[in-house]
Formats: C-alpha cells, sequence, structure tokens
C-alpha cells in the first residue's frame, strides 16, 4: 500500500530544507583546493597545464627560454589503410584453421606486426605557439582554476598571462598584461619532412613524423596574423591561424583556432575566416561565455570526501572529462586533445582502443551525471555504424555487429594484438554502455532508436559466430582474454574464457530486458533461449573466477578482463548472496595476493571500482590513493607506470592515456552512491574514518538524483530527485528519519530497511535522520 508522505509545517521545513541544501550545495563548485598551483611552468609537455573542449586542446608549458603552447584538434589524423592488413587471409575463420594448426606465426606477421612497424593510420599532433621570452622575467605562479577553465601566469616582473580554450567554439584566447616588450607569438609546424631522428620504434614510444612522408606545409605571416596549411595523407589537409593585437598600454589579446578538412566530406569552416570574426568580440566577452558553460558544469555533481588528495582527484579528471567531452567532437581517445609534442607519432598512435580504453573513460559520465557530454561516444559509435558492418562481413563472413577493439577516427580496423583487437566481444562491451546510458537517462527515445538497435544487432551477431560444445552449451570457436598470453598461439582457447562468456551473457540479457521493455515480447523470449544456452563462470575450489577453464589467475596482470562479470557488468552482485560474495571476495583477495607486479595505474583504478562493489571502503579508498600518489604526473595526467618506484609495479615508464584517471573518478563516485541492483545504496563503500562526506547531484539508475550528506559517521540527509515517472527503491541508511519536504512523491511503508519511493517526472522528496 502507497501511502503519502506527510508535510510539516511550512516554516518549519522552509527552515530545516534551507539548511540541508545549502549545507549539500556547499561543494557545487571546485574550489582553490582543487586548482592546480605551481611556482614555474612545466619543462616536458606531458606536465604542461591541459585545456581543451573535446575537438580542441592546448598544453602549455616551457620550452627552453620560450613559453609554449601544444596545439591539438581530435579529428586530425592520418586515415590511410594499415598496410598489409587487408589480405585475403583477414578472416576469423582463417585464424581459426591457424590456430587448429599450430601454425600461429603467419598471423601475428599478417595481422599484429604492422601496427608496430608502420607509422600510420595515427592521430597526429597539430603544431605549437611559441613565445620567446629569452632574458626576461622569471616566472613566479602557474595557476589552473578548474571553475574557471582558466590558466593564469604571473612573472617576477609583473607580467601576467590569462588563456583559455572556449569551451564551445574551436577557439583558444591569450591575454598579456604589463607587457614591457611586442610579443610576437611564433607558430611552429611539426616536423614532417626531413632526417629521422632515429632510436627505438614501437607502439609504446612511437615513431618519428617525418616517417609520415608529407610535404613540409607552409606558414604566412601578413602583419599581425599567422597561418599554417599541412597537406596530409590522401588529401587531408588542416590549417592554424593565430591573430592578436594590442588593446591598450602593455595589453595584448590574440586568438587561435585549427580547422580540417577530409575529401568528400562536409567543408568546415577554416581557422583563418574563425579566428578573424573572433576575435572582433574581445577576451573578456568570449571568456564569460566559456565560464558560463563551465558553472553549469560543474553544477551537475559535486563530492567532498574527507581525504584531500583523491577529493582534489575526483576534481581534476572532471574538469578533464568536461574538457575531453563533447557532442560534436570525436570521443575521448588514448590522450584525446592532448596528443605528444614530442616530434613522434603518439604512444599507441593515439588510436581509440575498445578493449577498455574507450570504456573506462565513459565510466564517470553515468553516476557523475555528465549524461550529455557522455552522448558524444554513442553518436561516433552510431555514425561509424556501416563501416563495422563492413568489418564485420569481410572479417567474420556473418551479418549483425561487430567493433574492432583498435580503430580510427572513422571505426576502421587497424591490426594489433588481433585477441583483442579483432575480438568478437569488443561491441558487447560497447552494448553495455548503451545499457547504462538508457538506464541512467531512461530517456525511450535512445532505448527505441539507439540502445536496443545496437544490443540487438550485438546480440544477431553473437547468435550467428557461436557454435554448440559437445554438452550442448554454446561457445566461441576460439575464445581470448585481452593480453592474457600476449599475442601468442596459447592466448587462444577452445572454452569460453570469462571475459567473453560475461560480455556475451550480459548481451542477451540486455537484449532480452530492453526488447521486453519495447513490447517485442518473442523477440525478448528468444533471446532468453539464446543465453541460457551458455554454461557457467570457470571457477576454481577455491571459489576463484578463473581466465578460462584451464587457466586460473596465477601471474600478475594489468587487464582484469576475467573479472568482468563483477565489474562493470554487475551480473555476479554482492547482493546476490553468500555464493556471489564468496567468489568476489575470493578473486579479488587473488588479485592482491598475486600483487600488482604488472599492473598499470587504470588497474588500480579498476580494483577500487570492484572493491567498492564488494563494500570494502578501506580497500577502494587504498587504490584510488595510490592511483593518485604514485601513477599520476604534477599536472593528474596518468601516465600508466609508478612514478614512485616503490614496488607498485614494475611498469615504470610514463606514456601518458587517460582511461585511469576517469576509471578513478568512476571509483570514488561508485563508494558513495550504488544502483545497479535494482536499489539506491547510499555510501555503500566508505572508509570508517571518512566521517563528515557530502555529495550533490550523483544520478542512479532510473533517472534520480541524489544528494546525501554525513556527519560524524552517520548519514543525516538525503534529497531524491526524480527527472523521469518511475519508483526509487532506497536502501535507508538510518531507522528513524523525518520527512522535510515531498514534492509529487508518495512512499511505502519501510520494509526490511528499503522504502519504496513513487516520484512523478520533477518530484523530490527531503529526508532526515531523527537520532
Amino acid at each position: 500500500m502507497l501511502l503519502y508522505i506527510p508535510i510539516k509545517p511550512m516554516c518549519k521545513i522552509f527552515c530545516s530544507l534551507f539548511f540541508i541544501l545549502t549545507a549539500i550545495n556547499a561543494y557545487a563548485q571546485p574550489t582553490t583546493k582543487h586548482d592546480l598551483q605551481f611556482d614555474s611552468l612545466a619543462t616536458v609537455w606531458d606536465e604542461a597545464i591541459p585545456l581543451g573542449n573535446g575537438t580542441i586542446g592546448a598544453l602549455v608549458w616551457n620550452n627552453g627560454n620560450k613559453l609554449r603552447f601544444s596545439l591539438d584538434r581530435a579529428d586530425i589524423w592520418d586515415m590511410r589503410p594499415m598496410a598489409g592488413l587487408h589480405r585475403k587471409e583477414f578472416s576469423y575463420k582463417w585464424v581459426q584453421q591457424q590456430v587448429e594448426k599450430k601454425d600461429y606465426k603467419p598471423v601475428q606477421q599478417y595481422f599484429d606486426a604492422p601496427y608496430n612497424k608502420e607509422p600510420a593510420p595515427s592521430k597526429i599532433p597539430a603544431g605549437a605557439l611559441e613565445f620567446d621570452f629569452a632574458g626576461k622575467d622569471k616566472v613566479k605562479s602557474v595557476h589552473l582554476s578548474l571553475d574557471k577553465a582558466l590558466c593564469e601566469v604571473q612573472w617576477e616582473g609583473g607580467m601576467t598571462l590569462k588563456t583559455f580554450v572556449h569551451a564551445t567554439e574551436p577557439v583558444g584566447w591569450f591575454k598579456f598584461e604589463n607587457v614591457k616588450t611586442d610579443i610576437i607569438p611564433q607558430l611552429i609546424a611539426p616536423k614532417y619532412h626531413g632526417k629521422l631522428s632515429g632510436g627505438e620504434v614501437n607502439s609504446l614510444v612511437g615513431d618519428d613524423l617525418a616517417r609520415l612522408g608529407y610535404k613540409q606545409g607552409t606558414v604566412n605571416r601578413q602583419g599581425n596574423s599567422i597561418t599554417y596549411k599541412q597537406v596530409g595523407w590522401g588529401g587531408f589537409t588542416y590549417e592554424i591561424t593565430v591573430q592578436w593585437k594590442k588593446i591598450g598600454i602593455g595589453i595584448i589579446e590574440g586568438v587561435w583556432s585549427i580547422s580540417s578538412q577530409y575529401p568528400d566530406k562536409k567543408l568546415n569552416p577554416v581557422s583563418y575566416s574563425f579566428v578573424k570574426t573572433t576575435i572582433l568580440h574581445g577576451f573578456e566577452k568570449d571568456f564569460l561565455s566559456h565560464a558560463n558553460w563551465w558553472k553549469k558544469f560543474w553544477n551537475q555533481s559535486a563530492i567532498h570526501v574527507p581525504d584531500p588528495v583523491i577529493e582534489k582527484e575526483w576534481y581534476l579528471e572532471q574538469y578533464k572529462f568536461g574538457s575531453a567531452a563533447r557532442r560534436g567532437a570525436p570521443p575521448i581517445s588514448l590522450q584525446a586533445v592532448w596528443t605528444a609534442d614530442n616530434g613522434r607519432i603518439p604512444p599507441w598512435k593515439g588510436d581509440f582502443h575498445h578493449d577498455l580504453n574507450t570504456q573506462l573513460s565513459y565510466w564517470p559520465s553515468y553516476s557523475g551525471n555528465h549524461l550529455e557530454e557522455g552522448l558524444g561516444y554513442f553518436d561516433h559509435l552510431d555514425e561509424n555504424l556501416a563501416n563495422y558492418k563492413r568489418y564485420t562481413k569481410m572479417y567474420f563472413g556473418v551479418d549483425g555487429l561487430a567493433v574492432p577493439g583498435v580503430t580510427t577516427l572513422d571505426g576502421t580496423e587497424m591490426g594489433g594484438w588481433i585477441q583483442y583487437s579483432l575480438s568478437p566481444t569488443v561491441s558487447s562491451w560497447l552494448a553495455h554502455h548503451y545499457y547504462l546510458q538508457w538506464r541512467y537517462s531512461m530517456d525511450t527515445n535512445f532505448l527505441k532508436n539507439r540502445a536496443y538497435p545496437w544490443v540487438k544487432e550485438v546480440c544477431t551477431f553473437l547468435e550467428k559466430i557461436t557454435v554448440k560444445d559437445e554438452n550442448g552449451q554454446r561457445k566461441l570457436p576460439i575464445s581470448s582474454s585481452p593480453e592474457i598470453k600476449d599475442n601468442s598461439l596459447e592466448a587462444w582457447f577452445p572454452q569460453n574464457t570469462n571475459y567473453d562468456l560475461a560480455l556475451m551473457k550480459f548481451s542477451f540479457g540486455a537484449g532480452a530486458e530492453l526488447a521486453l521493455e519495447l513490447g517485442l515480447v518473442a523477440e525478448s523470449d528468444h533471446w532468453k533461449d539464446i543465453l541460457s544456452e551458455f554454461g557457467d563462470y570457470a571457477i576454481t575450489e577455491n571459489e576463484e573466477l578463473m581466465f578460462a577453464p584451464n587457466l586460473p589467475y596465477q601471474e600478475s596482470h594489468r587487464h582484469f578482463s576475467h573479472m568482468m562479470a563483477i565489474h562493470p557488468l554487475g551480473l555476479i552482485k554482492w547482493e546476490d548472496g553468500e555464493k556471489s560474495q564468496a567468489i568476489i571476495k575470493n578473486t579479488i583477495a587473488l588479485l592482491d595476493k598475486v600483487g600488482p607486479d604488472w599492473w598499470c595505474g587504470y588497474s588500480y583504478a579498476w580494483l577500487a571500482n570492484m572493491k567498492a562493489r564488494a563494500k570494502d571502503g578501506e580497500g577502494a579508498a587504498k587504490d584510488l590513493s595510490i592511483f593518485a600518489k604514485a601513477f599520476v604526473l604534477p599536472n593528474s595526467f596518468h601516465v600508466n607506470g609508478d612514478q614512485t618506484k616503490s614496488g607498485l609495479s614494475k611498469f615504470t615508464y610514463r606514456p601518458f592515456t587517460l582511461e585511469g584517471n576517469f576509471a578513478f573518478a568512476a571509483g570514488l563516485q561508485e563508494m558513495l552512491l550504488q544502483s545497479y541492483a535494482g536499489f539506491i545504496e547510499i555510501m555503500p563503500a566508505v572508509p570508517e574514518l571518512w566521517k563528515d562526506i557530502a555529495f550533490e547531484k550523483l544520478r542512479a539508475e532510473g533517472a534520480f538524483l541524489v544528494s546525501a550528506k554525513k556527519e560524524n559517521g552517520q548519514v543525516t540527509e538525503i534529497k531524491i530527485e526524480a527527472e523521469k515517472e518511475g519508483v526509487a527503491t532506497l536502501k535507508l541508511p538510518f531507522k528513524k528519519y523525518q520527512v522535510l519536504s515531498a514534492k509529487a512523491v508518495s512512499a511505502s511503508v519501510p520494509e526490511d530497511g528499503f522504502i519504496e519511493l513513487k516520484c512523478k517526472a520533477g518530484g523530490s522528496v527531503v529526508l532526515k535522520v531523527v537520532n
């Protein structure tokens, strides 16, 4: 029976509600303690101050005695086909035959080797701006204000710089004040032509840019304007323009922009025209619209925890997400809009790795309440759908939808270790993101027109590609688990790996659920029937998840692919009872026991998410702390290796990739709010010592926005807002409470520690503990 929540006297409600919302909203914007603050500019590109808007980006640092802006645009790519990849042997069946014959070297030679050997396809850098300050005053302060996405530099002599990349336009601004002499920017072109620098070449180090074979572009200056034009492979071109002007005594303002153009594509406005128009706006006017966008972004969610390192890192991750994720721009690649500025092709070609990297990069968008920015991911995937289907038919020989694990800007396969670069379950992991976008938004148009069509195509593909074994159970002809046994013959398994099995089970389960939601009963029943044909996960006698039926987890590895069923897929839930809890606890314990020798930074961030699912707040916080202290540079960039060289990993290198950063943000959100098990749980995995916590407008499945506060170890306040009509089941974190406000919400009588809140769209309720 549903009972309407009683309303208290208006004055009492108003006063109490004012106190609650003031307390909860106190952290709606980042403060100066979250900012980056240094007493000098970085002297290497990967420690620079990052600015960006998803389409263009800049890194602000000191190159010798010159202030340098490393400039980037997300769609500047060399898109040549990977040499030698598309031969007659390019076939899943041919690979199966080579595995059966145990003649695997040709597979490695044809499909794996070109990725390391060939310079392209690849993301490429755009160029740079430099300002020569040789012999001038020393820098005394460098500050990145997260709330306004503004970088400020101060020199000892009084000169200052303010610079930002506009939040919604493809332009960057700079403004120098207290300038005593002329400042003339230089536009620096990448060295696409000339003598090779030599040295080791592989996917990690990156090849010399000169190997791309371009004719060096032209740099033309006319008055206070410089334009650089570069022709790339296949008629692709891009252009950088910078223009500046004096607007008063000692004040110089300037604008830069980057444009790109591919043959047979819609014409884009060229940078010269864009800059010429934009500079008329003036710095202050454009900064106002830029700052307003960021104010709205920061108002989407906020977190306050008593660990200052973890809290600051979360805000830095949110800032980078806001700088790298946008609709109308390519999705987050390995380095997004901050491509390496070292004269070489970026690590792993700066591409789209869908075997882990893009997926982790968008984890925080859901509970972090940034669904709009996350839609750029799906726009990209849907835009490339025809290309993915071409690949599916060419390589797998069936209809439906597979996606390459490593792709170019337009979704074309690039090769690499094919156990993941040509894996048949990549599209399944991407389907999980479509599912999450639906569950967190409850957008029926997205469900009908995007989520279910994607999932249905994935299920169609998997049904066609799988076979029945001697026991009548459905399996892949050959299965793998990303990077396990590298790219060797032994990396293929005759039974389903737990990685592939979990993804296939998820796909058919989601297919059944979403079809039923749309009233497609026959399709739902069909996917349920297929789902029932899969076997159980491979588990040891000690109830630990294995990689495959014949391979337990016994060697340290960075990719926890065998644990996909726990997180992110949530197929093995803590809430399911003792058996599931034993599997989760024992699998995590084994991971820690074997140790982190070959983990990366993202491994710690991912593990924090898993420990949060296991309700282990101490363990989750510990792993997040290790990540923040050992695996990021001073500017917060995740660089994979242990920078402390203190035994946290045997990887001590520093290739910059973003997925670890965003997995970190998701991990803290998972500690504070969970809703994957069918109900909302407040602060399910926080350390005992975290007595005072607050968060605002984290998003739960069902399209509910949740704010909460804990004081002296007790959750004291909860606010739930409903974007859509629906039922929010809340696990009560207190035994006695009072309702301070209720709008278009009715509630059931609490039972077994849970309460059901039946909400109209726009409804809200505020609960406060009664001691």
